[in-house]
């Protein structure tokens, strides 16, 4: 994305999980699907206008832009042919997509494996240092939405903006209210383990809400560096220091010269990722054109943490507790619970979203983020059989580019 301009192009990455389609157990077969498209082993394969690539874990497959798209692409389209291309190789091993977050009875510690072909000394590091057979690491799946910045400036004003984006967003986006069969008492518990898989070195996710800086030299001294000097011990032969290496919930990719938001479980559906991604989008641009208030006078990090941590359990009931926040979301402070700021924001930008992405956020906004949708279906009953029929339906959602609604 090195060459494009604030808003002009976007990358979305969205991670599905590979499962037996009678069973709907995962099956770490990624391999042998990209074997089955590429005609060899390969970390990455090219279906149309999007790119299927490997994951740390087998039973992970990542779908992702090929190369950066102007905002006005149908992304939706190109990635739901894709999806509709994998039909038939999946099927050949029976198997399907699983949308959502985190699978809902897989065994981390005895059903983990591992990426075993290119990369694996990094992926071998990784486990080396934080363990990866728990949950935060191999059961875990995530939509990534990566923005560009063409100098300095923008990169100041876009990772600005986004930083104090990022709590809000785990309250529309939970989709994983249940590991071990049982529901975890979070909406989002992807996020609860994402913030504590690195606690060994834990600088490297921080706080999870990035810090203010601003310049890319500042981020690079005060943020990167700190980060190397702290796994070195660990790491003698620098397999791990690079940018990648930061965890925070969104970060910078200089290489690129974009910005990766990683606070976001997958949906059950392209139209709900792209959604969510458009929204992000509208939001951010609608920020930066119409007040310079939040870069002049930056948010402290507690209150952003405090709203994001509270999330994690209460998704859209969280209650605001901050009244600065108001000013700086430029929203009225009329707001009680952050299904009401986002009922705001998204008003405010609905002139920019399509009818698509409208009916997708209004469903969230109504019914509930997946998680609170997850749950309200399963109704209390968590034997495995009504956790199938769940996760069933959520497959269906995903291969058809459905809702999943619930009465």
């Amino acid at each position: 994305m090195s060459n494009y301009s604030l808003f002009s192009v976007i990358g979305l990455e969205i991670e599905y999980m590979l499962v037996d389609q009678d069973t709907l157990n995962i099956q770490p077969l990624s391999d042998i699907i990209l074997k089955d498209l590429a005609g060899k082993i390969v970390n990455e394969a090219v279906v149309g206008d999007i790119a299927i690539s490997n994951e740390l874990v087998m039973h992970v497959l990542e779908l992702k832009n090929n190369g950066p798209k102007p905002i006005t692409v149908d992304l939706a389209l190109q990635f739901q042919k894709a999806v509709d291309q994998l039909k038939p190789i999946l099927k050949q091993h029976n198997l399907c997509f699983m949308p959502s977050g985190a699978h809902p009875w897989m065994n981390p510690q005895k059903e983990t494996k591992r990426w075993p072909h290119d990369n694996k000394a990094l992926y071998e590091q990784f486990d080396k240092i934080f363990d990866c057979q728990g949950h935060g690491w191999a059961n875990l799946q995530s939509m990534h939405v990566n923005l560009p910045f063409a100098d300095d400036q923008e990169f100041f004003q876009l990772h600005t903006a986004i930083r104090l984006l990022l709590p809000l967003l785990p309250a529309l986006a939970a989709s994983t209210p249940i590991l071990d069969s049982r529901p975890t008492g979070y909406q989002d518990t992807r996020l609860k383990y994402y913030g504590d898989n690195q606690q060994r070195i834990p600088i490297i996710s921080g706080e999870v809400i990035p810090e203010f800086v601003g310049s890319i030299k500042d981020y690079q001294d005060t943020i990167l560096q700190p980060i190397y000097d702290a796994i070195s011990p660990y790491d003698p032969d620098k397999i791990l220091q690079f940018e990648w290496l930061n965890s925070r919930g969104a970060i910078p990719k200089f290489a690129y010269n974009a910005i990766e938001i990683r606070l976001l479980d997958s949906q059950e559906c392209v139209n709900a990722d792209v959604a969510i991604a458009l929204v992000i989008v509208a939001i951010l641009k609608k920020w930066l054109r119409n007040s310079h208030y939040f870069l002049e006078h930056p948010c402290e990090i507690a209150p952003l943490k405090s709203i994001y941590e509270t999330s994690l359990r209460d998704g859209l009931s969280t209650q605001i507790e901050h009244r600065e926040l108001f000013d700086q979301w430029q929203i009225n402070p009329r707001a009680k619970h952050l299904c009401d700021v986002w009922s705001q924001l998204i008003e405010q930008v609905s002139s920019d979203l399509d009818d698509t992405t409208q009916k997708s956020l209004e469903l969230i906004l109504s019914q509930g983020n997946l998680s609170h949708r997850i749950l309200k279906s399963i109704n209390g009953n968590f034997e495995h059989s009504q956790l199938a029929q769940t996760y069933r339906k959520l497959t269906q959602c995903l291969a058809h580019n459905q809702a999943f609604t619930v009465k």
